[in-house]
């Protein structure tokens, strides 16, 4: 019952209840004089009924309206006390109790509500003790893979100053270990700069149609050529009468499938192979993109698209890569509209999905 129907018959009850007490007190308190101890209805025996009504008509009135108040008071006050001492305890960032109320009135609602943002304070600080956690990792593996060949760099030059570089070859060998040691950090800071752009969102896209039947059968024909100096093979997997259109920054999205198939072939340990399939519904565009490397675990599944995350000891730096790879697909993805996770098993292979909206136009307007 809402507080302004509870109202509304307290007030009632509070005029009609009176009124039947009054004839209740009248009825009894006449039988009990005049019919029980037989009195008289005038003089002294009228007077101390008359008295003796007045008296009963203000207890009742006192009763009635102490009870309704007491009730309706309470029905409104306990509410608020639960809300006030709910709101103090958050006011101390203290977000671990639960408020809850089974009225049905304005109060439950507001009980509800207050509830429901309890959780949502609660989430996001976790959230953002989570990305006090992942800021603070993240600082500490920038750390890290600065320092490695930094510290190579230095070994590097020490030994070129102390002249244990004492042959021409060997001078060569070294200049050319700091060069690619520095092109790495290079690309290492180039990753973190993007990375750290796309976090903000501060780096822009460029939208357009693109089919992606086109897109990845130029991108599958070139990494097929690479991988045939290795034996290892290439396939795109798709029906050539389905639409593969989508909204995308064609740039972008090459970026995403390139850091995909680079993170691919660093975890494979025999003959390379990279299948593409694709599929589509009336909305969506999907994207395969499958491996037969190492594969990986199901506990992992979830972690691989955070930044610097490593699934085991043979996921390390040693292995090349800035550690953000998928993290940075999965950011660009996102941008996109989209989304991407993954699937495998480990001695298994991996496949890393995505999803695209479906651009609205007609495959003859595309321009490959």
């Amino acid at each position: 019952m809402s507080i302004k129907k509870r109202l509304v018959l307290s007030n009632i009850g509070m005029i009609v209840i009176p009124i039947i007490g009054f004839f209740l007190v009248e009825i009894i308190l006449g039988y009990v004089l005049f019919v029980i101890f037989n009195r008289e209805p005038y003089g002294a025996d009228l007077s101390r009924f008359l008295i003796f009504r007045l008296i009963a008509m203000i207890l009742v009135l006192i009763i009635t309206n102490g009870l309704l108040t007491y009730y309706v008071s309470k029905s409104i006050l306990s509410p608020i006390q639960k809300l006030s001492l709910a709101a103090k305890k958050i006011s101390k960032d203290d977000l671990d109790f639960r408020i809850k109320s089974n009225k049905k009135d304005e109060l439950g609602e507001l009980t509800q509500t207050f509830e429901s943002m309890r959780l949502k304070l609660k989430e996001a600080k976790e959230a953002q003790v989570q990305y006090e956690q992942n800021r603070q990792e993240l600082i500490a593996s920038i750390s890290h893979d600065l320092k490695t060949p930094l510290t190579s760099i230095k070994g590097y030059v020490k030994g070129i100053q102390d002249g244990v570089a004492n042959t021409p070859e060997k001078l060569e060998r070294y200049m050319d270990t700091i060069y690619k040691t520095t092109h790495d950090m290079d690309a290492l800071i180039d990753e973190l700069f993007l990375y750290s752009k796309l976090d903000l969102k501060q780096l822009p896209f460029h939208f357009e149609k693109v089919d992606l039947y086109s897109f990845f059968a130029d991108f599958i024909e070139e990494l097929a050529f690479q991988l045939e100096k290795e034996q290892g093979t290439a396939i795109l997997v798709a029906n050539k009468d389905d639409s593969y259109i989508v909204e995308a920054d064609r740039e972008k999205l090459k970026r995403v499938v390139t850091n995909l198939i680079q993170n691919s072939l660093k975890y494979m340990d025999k003959q390379k192979e990279i299948i593409v399939h694709l599929t589509s519904d009336p909305d969506y565009v999907y994207v395969e993109i499958k491996d037969n490397g190492i594969g990986i675990s199901k506990e992992d599944i979830p972690f691989i698209f955070e930044s610097f995350y490593r699934t085991d000891s043979s996921r390390n730096s040693s292995t090349g890569g800035s550690g953000l790879g998928l993290s940075i697909a999965k950011k660009m993805i996102e941008a996109h509209g989209g989304e991407i996770w993954a699937d495998g098993e480990l001695g298994k292979g991996t496949s890393i999905y995505f999803k695209l909206k479906k651009g609205d136009i007609h495959a003859e307007d595309i321009d490959h």
